[in-house]
C-alpha cells in the first residue's frame, strides 16, 4: 500500500485527512510534535505516528529520512501544521512572532523540500504522476485581520509557497494544491459556542474535498480549491 504523510496532525483535521486517505487505500503517517499523540490516532487508521518538529529543517530530514529506512516513501504529503500568535502588533514578541512563520509557512517549505527530492528521484508511474502535494490554507491567506499579522504572514507566504511550487512542479508530474479552509472548523468546543452549527466546516467533509484534489486525473488538476459552509460569507 502506497503511504501519505499529513504533518502537522492532531484530533481534528488532520485525523480526519488520515481516515480519509486510510479509506483510499493508502497507509497514513502522522507527524506532529507530540509523536505520542500522533501515534494513537494514526493506529486505529492502520498506520502510525511519527514525531517531527516542522519549524527544524533537521527534524523534517530526520522524519523523511526514517521513512526512506523503512521502506515507506509518501506518495501524498500534506502540510497541515500552523501557528496562531494574536495580539497587537506594537506589542508582539519578535521571537514569538519568528516562531509562528517558522511553523505556519517555512515548515512547508522544508516538508515540500523533502518530499519534492525524492519524488524527482523517481521515475514517473504509468500516468506520469510522481506524487501529490497539499497546503493548508485559511481565511487568512486571503485575508488578513486585525490582532492576527503573525498568522496572515504566514498564511500568505505559504500560499505563495504553493503557487511557486505548482508552476514549477506541475509539468513534472507532481500535483501541488493549496486548500482554502475559509471558516472555522468545527470541533467539540467551537459546536458549543455556535447556534448553527453548519456555520462551521466538517473536518471530515474537508478531507473529502482536500483528498479528491489531491487525486484528481492529469488532465484536470486544481491549484487552489475554496471551502467554506453555505452561510460564511465572502
Amino acid at each position: 500500500m502506497a503511504t501519505a504523510l499529513i504533518v502537522g496532525a492532531g484530533p481534528g483535521l488532520g485525523a480526519a485527512l488520515g481516515r480519509r486517505l486510510a479509506a483510499s487505500g493508502f497507509t497514513p503517517i502522522l507527524a506532529a510534535r507530540d509523536g505520542a499523540r500522533a501515534a494513537a490516532l494514526a493506529q486505529p487508521l492502520g498506520g502510525r505516528g511519527e514525531a517531527v518538529d516542522a519549524a527544524d529543517a533537521a527534524s523534517v530530514a530526520a522524519l523523511f529520512a526514517r521513512l526512506d529506512a523503512a521502506g515507506e516513501p509518501p506518495a501524498i504529503v500534506i502540510y497541515n501544521a500552523s501557528a496562531r500568535l494574536r495580539g497587537a502588533s506594537a506589542e508582539l514578541d519578535p521571537a514569538a512572532v519568528a516562531q509562528s512563520l517558522a511553523v505556519t509557512a517555512l515548515g512547508g517549505f522544508y516538508v515540500a523540500r523533502e518530499a519534492v527530492r525524492r519524488w524527482l528521484e523517481r521515475p514517473p508511474g504509468a500516468e506520469g504522476r510522481r506524487g501529490a502535494l497539499g497546503f493548508t490554507g485559511a481565511s487568512a491567506s486571503r485575508k488578513a485581520y486585525p490582532r492576527s499579522a503573525p498568522f496572515a504572514m504566514g498564511k500568505f507566504a505559504l500560499r505563495g509557497l504553493a503557487q511557486s511550487l505548482a508552476r514549477e512542479y506541475h509539468p513534472l508530474g507532481i500535483h501541488v494544491v493549496h486548500m482554502v479552509i475559509d471558516g472555522g472548523i468545527a470541533t467539540e468546543a467551537r459546536l458549543r459556542e455556535v447556534a448553527d452549527p453548519n456555520a462551521l466546516l466538517d473536518p471530515d467533509a474537508i478531507a473529502e474535498a482536500y483528498v479528491a484534489a489531491l487525486l484528481q486525473p492529469l488532465s484536470a488538476w486544481s491549484h487552489e480549491v475554496e471551502l467554506r459552509p453555505y452561510c460564511e460569507t465572502f
